[in-house]
């Protein structure tokens, strides 16, 4: 009896970290775009999933903020609004900044929230807090379109800046990775830096000028205050839509080269520690 050796060839995947801080690694994010579909869609699920009034929770939040800061900052206090009715001026902020915050809140936590699936499953450590950056545009959508009646009703009439109304939403976006990518690892490390976002975001609104106009910042502070990217944002929010002069450009472009040193030193923090996330998480 003759016996016939055979050779079976075995196959194996083998799972390493990517060399280099600043490799976003697109490609494999695009390769489980599934996966952040699916984690942006839970998301949604999770916030209107057995809610009394459905979305018209974040319509009334923005509404009702609105309604405070009108009465207050607007009839009380007397801020300049750049001429503009105080709602509509401090309502235009007030998207923007809902979203920003909603997404930090978010994204800061996401890694530690998702902890089972980061110890079990290999896909790009990035998804986790990029689907917690887009999963808030939801509520941005949904409460735009009350703007949009707002600036019916004041009969105000936007520019052609309204075209650029996408890139400062892009703008927005990125910035919230960006403190993303610090927040999320660090949280992961030191639990109570979660404990810090709420504090951190209440601060940052005030330093925002959600509530009051640009115009009230003079002289060199003008140049420290663009320190802070939401500035560029929210001026860029409503050059586009209220009709507004134009934004200070050296304000933005102080904003832009923050935000840009932000997102990189974020890949590099987040690159560093994704590959001991699954060990501290």
């Amino acid at each position: 009896m003759k016996t016939a050796s055979a050779s079976t060839a075995e196959s194996f995947l083998r799972i390493e970290p990517t060399r280099g801080y600043f490799r976003l690694d697109l490609a494999a994010v695009w390769e489980f775009r599934e996966l952040l579909y699916f984690l942006v869609w839970r998301d949604v699920k999770v916030r209107y999933k057995q809610t009394l009034i459905g979305a018209a929770w974040v319509i009334l939040q923005p509404l009702m903020t609105m309604v405070i800061f009108t009465v207050i900052f607007g009839h009380f206090a007397k801020l300049p609004s750049d001429d503009l009715p105080y709602s509509i001026f401090t309502y235009t902020a007030l998207l923007p900044w809902n979203y920003f915050s909603q997404a930090i809140a978010r994204s800061g936590t996401s890694l530690v929230g998702d902890s089972n699936l980061v110890k079990r499953v290999y896909f790009p450590r990035l998804i986790i807090p990029l689907a917690s950056v887009i999963s808030p545009l939801v509520d941005f959508v949904v409460s735009f379109p009350l703007l949009i009646a707002m600036v019916i009703w004041f009969r105000v009439v936007p520019g052609w800046g309204v075209l650029a109304l996408p890139l400062f939403l892009l703008f927005a976006a990125m910035t919230a990775l960006a403190v993303g990518l610090w927040l999320s690892p660090l949280n992961a490390k030191y639990r109570d830096v979660g404990h810090t976002i709420p504090f951190l975001l209440q601060f940052w609104m005030y330093a925002s000028p959600v509530a009051y106009a640009v115009s009230l910042v003079e002289g060199r502070l003008r140049i420290i205050y663009g320190l802070n990217p939401l500035v560029g944002v929210i001026e860029g929010f409503r050059w586009a839509l209220l009709g507004k002069k134009g934004p200070d450009f050296t304000l933005m472009a102080v904003s832009a080269i923050v935000v840009t040193a932000l997102l990189l030193s974020g890949i590099v923090f987040f690159k560093r520690m994704e590959r001991t996330l699954a060990d501290i998480v």
